[in-house]
Parts: C-alpha cells; structure tokens; sequence
C-alpha cells in the first residue's frame, strides 16, 4: 500500500472527489486505485471564506514499485497490525484488575485475550445503574458517594465527551481504536483529527467491553473496593476488598491498579502501607461556557454551519512565570457536576455524539505544582485540590450548586448578579458571585491576564457575556504512585497505571499504559 497526503476537498467533498484526487496527484485512473483508506482528515480553516478538508489517504494501486519510484508525493504504508502477547507464566493466582476506567479495561482485555483472565474489582456500579445515580445528582443535589461522574464503569471519561485526541505516540493507540469501533463506537474515530464518541455513546461501548470480559473468563465485581494489601519480603501477597457483603481478602501476587485520579481513599491506603508515591503538578481553574455559534462563526468563518461544531485550543504563557490553556473542550455540551465527596464541589465538561447544544465549554486551567501545595508530603497536592473544592462548595452556597461569574465582570473585579445572554447549564444550578472567592489569587490574577491574550488568538473568547464556572480541579491526577522500568511498584506484583496513578493524560493514553502495563504482567515471572 501507499500514502498519501495533503489531498484537498472542499467542505461537503465525498469518497469519491477524493478518489478522483488521489488518482489525479499519482498521474492514475481511478480504475487503477484498488482500494482507498482514510486515515486522517481535519479542516483547514485559515481562509474563512473557503474552509477546506484536508485528507490523508492509503491506497492499494496497481504497479505500486512503479507509482512509488514515479511520484515523490507517495510512500509506502504498512497498517500497523497490534500482535497479542500470550502468557508466559504459570499463574498460581489470577491476577487482580483494580477500575474500570480505560486504563483498567483496557489491561485487564490484553490479560484475558492472553489467556490469564483476571478477576476485575469496581468500586463504583455498572453504567447502567451508573447513569441513573447520575442523573439524580445532577437533578436534586443528592450524591452518591459510591456512584457518580467520578466512580464506576468506565471511569471518569464515560461522563465527558469521549475524546481520543492524545499527545503520545504509540503503536498501540491503532489497537485501541479498532477495539472502541469492534464494541460500537463510530468508525470515523479511526480518522478524524479530534476522533471522539460522545457520552451517549460510550456508554454502550463500555457495556460491550465488559461483556467480552465476561465471555473471556473474567470475573468482574461491582461495588468492591480494593481496601488493603498484604505482603511479605517486598512481594504482594493478598489484597483486601469491601464487598456488598462485608470485608473479604484475595490471594493476589499480581495487582493491575488503575485507581482513577480521585481514589483519595486509595492513595491514603498506599501510603501507609509503604508503596512509594509522590507530588505530581496538575491545573486547576473554571470552564468557560460561550454561545456555540459564536464560536463557531470565530473559528470557520460564514460557512461555519455547514461543518461540524468548532472547538479549539490556546495556551500563553503569562509574566508571573505561569501559563493558561484551554482542555477537555466539550463542543454543543454542558458543565457538569464532577464532585464525588460531600462539601467539595467539581466541575467538568461532558458532550453527547451530536455535539448539537446550544453552548460550548471548555476548562480554562492554570497550571500548579509543588511550590503551591504548601508542603513536601507526597498527598499534599491532594490536600491543596480538597482546599479548593471545599472553597467551590462554600461559594456555591452549598447543595452542590456552582460558583459563576461573567467573563466582563472577573476582569473588572465585580460580582455577577445573572446571566447576559449566555445561559449556564451546569446543574443542579449556579450562584452567581465573584470566583475570586475560592479561586487562589495566583490562578484567578494569572486567569485574569490569560483572558484578553486568548481573545487576541480566538475573537470572542473573553466576550464579556461568556460564564465561567468554578471550580475545576481534577484535570489530571495530583500523585504519581511510583514504578520501575518493568511497570512495578517497589512493592512487587503491584502495576500502577492510568491517569489517577500519574502515567496517563485522557481516555487513549490511559488505555495505552493499561496495555502496556498488561503486556509486562503476561512476560513476567511470578514474583
């Protein structure tokens, strides 16, 4: 096969332009094109009149020595073809999946197709259930602590917009994205620029993952929290679990722990049992929620409704030494309440497939690290992100109700009394006050200056009716649980892996390190 790329189609352009432009560029019939792939697309919009889609393609053509000694614009192509590893070791237990977040899905399907189907622990209930907890939340203001944006099947992500786009580069990530497809999600993952599902979506496609865990062997059990673990010379050798049923310990030498970035209670246990963690710098700040529309005419142009809904992406890096950017941009979707413990409260952003809100949102974060947790403990980043939640929840006014403001009254330093033609959607609902109230002053002053240099790159972004709401904190886990070349813990037979473990940054990495993770369990020797 060959590549191709840099092919132009104008917005609305089909297979079969774009068949015609790649036989055009090779100096071929399109009768000579076997068969033609898509593998990236994006939209180049710099000419607001006249966006375009911008293609890369792989074809199967006739004389292929010949188009490739003939035409300097194609090279080969090779689909990458992911080989799954076999176990290499006699198991004398199964080994132990701990979350179901990408991270733990992911490592506990490389250890079953291997042939060491493990047992998969969750804290949290199946997204079935899941789902109905919450919508209640979301509803009334009544959390489930065991049950919500944060805890349960799926992870966090399942309650977001699904987005796959990553920063790491990896062989892995093909295997990734033919798994979501095989279990339901949208082919064109494979190619888009910013590939997402959308959380409707998602849902059934972690059902159909668990599903295939179960018919590979894996017992997988709901509403159990890994709670201890027991070892001897440095090796693991048990863990202890709270089940619906009471207390009950596991024989486990090897532990695949994918805790997601808000165990607390998980991280505290490490710790006191002596497994090494450290410090990790995250970002906090608000989401900012504007108009889509206006987004979309900013970033595209008058031909902004003819292609699907824009997001975006800024940074600067300010004076004071510290940068903003924009994350997790959630086009057509809402904010959401994230908390997962009373009193403190969390935001995030969540899209369904369509995409087809009325608003946009995105997290506008600063980033924040050990000189800001105000101390040298390993979990005092921790502490710092409960400090600012518990501040969120208080300026909230309480019932899980967020803080919001402006984008015009934060940069003139007043409080907002209501909304100017951007309605929030975050629920239960918002109070509108000044978020320099729970915001630390070196975030809201560096928000503050970020503002106007992220509208000189995105029109609009700080028009004065835009609505920040606060607080988000949990873009990324504030603990790194530490682990060597070969995956482990200095406590043998325990895997750290995934975002909450400090190894991974959204839904594809973090099933990426849950493969790799797995792979070096299913080489390893029993320890």
């Amino acid at each position: 096969m060959i590549q191709l790329s840099n092919l132009v189609l104008p917005v609305g352009g089909n297979e079969a332009q774009l068949l015609r432009k790649a036989a055009r560029k090779l100096n071929l019939s399109p009768r000579d094109i076997v068969e033609m792939t898509l593998l990236r697309q994006s939209v180049d919009a710099r000419h607001k009149n006249d966006p375009r889609l911008i293609c890369t393609v792989a074809l199967t053509v006739r004389r292929e020595e010949e188009v490739l000694r003939r035409c300097p614009q194609a090279r080969p192509y090779a689909p990458t073809v992911y080989v799954q590893p076999q176990s290499r070791r006699k198991w004398d237990n199964p080994p132990v999946v701990v979350g179901m977040g990408p991270a733990g899905l992911f490592a506990a399907l490389v250890l079953a197709r291997g042939g060491a189907a493990p047992i998969v622990l969750e804290r949290g209930r199946p997204v079935e259930q899941r789902t109905e907890d919450v919508a209640r939340f979301w509803s009334t203001g009544s959390l489930d602590s065991a049950s919500n944006v944060q805890f349960g099947e799926g992870g966090a992500g399942t309650f977001s917009d699904g987005k796959l786009t990553t920063g790491i580069r990896d062989p892995r990530i093909a295997m990734v994205m033919d798994t979501l497809v095989a279990h339901g999600a949208p082919e064109d993952i494979r190619w888009s620029h910013k590939p997402h599902i959308g959380t409707d979506v998602l849902r059934q496609v972690v059902v159909s993952i668990r599903r295939e865990l179960q018919a590979l062997g894996c017992r997988v059990c709901f509403e159990h929290q890994l709670t201890g673990v027991n070892q001897r010379e440095g090796k693991l050798e048990s863990i202890r679990v709270q089940g619906p049923g009471g207390p009950l310990e596991l024989p486990c030498d090897t532990l695949i722990l994918a805790p997601g970035h808000s165990a607390r209670d998980t991280f505290r246990m490490l710790l006191a049992a002596g497994v090494p963690l450290e410090q990790k710098a995250f970002a906090v700040g608000v989401r900012i929620e504007h108009r889509q529309r206006d987004i979309s005419l900013a970033q595209y142009g008058p031909r902004w409704d003819q292609l699907p809904p824009s997001d975006y992406k800024l940074a600067c890096h300010l004076p004071n030494g510290r940068s903003a950017f924009t994350f997790c941009v959630c086009p057509g979707g809402q904010v959401v309440a994230a908390a997962s413990e009373e009193g403190r409260l969390v935001t995030n952003g969540m899209s369904l497939r369509a995409r087809d809100g009325e608003n946009i949102n995105g997290g506008l974060l600063v980033g924040v690290g050990p000189g800001d947790f105000g101390g040298s403990h390993p979990l005092a980043g921790m502490e710092y992100q409960m400090r600012l939640e518990e501040a969120a929840f208080a300026a909230g006014g309480g019932a899980f109700r967020a803080p919001a403001q402006l984008v015009g009254d934060f940069l003139d330093g007043l409080p907002s009394k209501g909304p100017a033609g951007v309605e929030p959607t975050y629920r239960p609902g918002v109070t509108w006050t000044d978020l320099r109230r729970c915001l630390p002053a070196p975030v809201a002053d560096t928000l503050g200056q970020a503002l106007p240099l992220l509208d000189g790159k995105l029109h609009g972004f700080a028009a004065r009716d835009s609505v920040l709401t606060g607080t988000e904190s949990r873009s990324s886990s504030p603990v790194r649980v530490l682990r060597g070349e070969d995956f482990q813990s200095a406590l043998r037979g325990l895997y750290p892996c995934g975002e909450g473990a400090g190894y991974a940054g959204g839904i594809t990495s973090a099933a990426v390190d849950g493969v790799k993770v797995a792979e070096a369990a299913l080489a390893g020797t029993a320890v």
